[in-house]
């Protein structure tokens, strides 16, 4: 295979195969891979016997697909086990495609989860000084949480930047959701946050939707970080996602509070955090959500 890896952009889908593959590597046939709910999935198989992984979304707007190639180049260059980024641009018929390399999963090896908990504290502790252009928080460029557009321009503040770029954003989005009571405990929570949170010693390189399905076994059973909203914040916004759908194993924990100690107070931060994951699958999914959303705005926010 003559492939090199890259992010770069193309005007067509037979544009990037021809150039990434070579020219008489078309297309031989698409298998669906199921599991996501925003894009369609497919491995490709390619007339020369090659494969990759094929995302596609004919409602993607065209930023879409570049801002998870940037996520995701830039969880590698933390330290991040991640696919390999091929390319991504346009569908003729609209929409856009993001290739990677094809990873066949396999069986979770034995140190899965240690190996999990360190590579995240590595990720974390990672320089950030390039990745925000004018800032400390954020992150070179808005990208997507599901297909809900997360904005990311630079803070030089933890605190007013979750404030404003996620919680803010979120309950605006969400606003038509809520009676009299819910506005009201959502204005005290945003105009009392530095209450709850507080800026972390360092700042952080995160996935940003760091839930169990988006963690895969690679060809070797290694952990693999997949289909990031990837920022700089908080270490603990990616720690408390772990938590909020489950599925994380102690051992991942333990291993990864042995280079990153837990902190006083993670208990209360982590509910704040995970408002951001449940006032967007509010916006995302619907009504469903409202109960857990006022559950937690009722206890901060009386």
């Amino acid at each position: 295979m003559n492939q090199q890896l890259s992010t770069k952009k193309y005007d067509s889908l037979d544009e990037a195969i021809r150039d990434i593959f070579g020219e008489n590597a078309g297309i031989k046939s698409r298998t669906p891979i199921h599991g996501g709910d925003i894009n369609d999935a497919y491995c490709i198989t390619l007339a020369n016997g090659d494969e990759a992984f094929l995302k596609t979304n004919v409602r993607a707007k065209e930023d879409f697909f570049a801002a998870e190639a940037a996520g995701l180049a830039a969880l590698k260059t933390a330290g991040a086990n991640t696919p390999d980024v091929l390319g991504w641009g346009k569908m003729a018929d609209g929409g856009g495609f993001l290739l990677l390399n094809y990873v066949r999963s396999s069986k979770k090896c034995s140190a899965y989860w240690e190996e999990l908990g360190h590579m995240l504290a590595r990720v974390h502790q990672a320089d950030t000084a390039s990745i925000v252009p004018g800032g400390i928080y954020g992150f070179s460029r808005d990208n997507y949480i599901g297909h809900t557009r997360q904005v990311n321009r630079p803070g030089d503040g933890w605190v007013d930047f979750f404030r404003e770029r996620r919680l803010g954003f979120q309950m605006r989005l969400a606003s038509s959701y809520f009676d009299r009571e819910d506005i009201a405990r959502c204005g005290y929570l945003l105009d009392h946050l530095g209450k709850y949170l507080e800026e972390p010693g360092h700042p952080s390189l995160l996935h940003g939707d760091l839930w169990c399905g988006n963690v895969m076994a690679d060809e070797d059973g290694r952990a693999m970080l997949i289909d990031p909203a990837a920022y700089v914040g908080h270490h603990e916004a990616d720690l408390a996602m772990t938590e909020l759908f489950g599925g994380f194993s102690p051992r991942f924990y333990d291993e990864y509070h042995e280079t990153a100690p837990r902190e006083p107070g993670y208990d209360d931060r982590r509910e704040i955090y995970n408002l951001y994951h449940l006032l967007n699958h509010l916006n995302l999914f619907g009504v469903s959500y409202l109960s857990s959303v006022r559950r937690v705005l009722k206890k901060y926010a009386g």
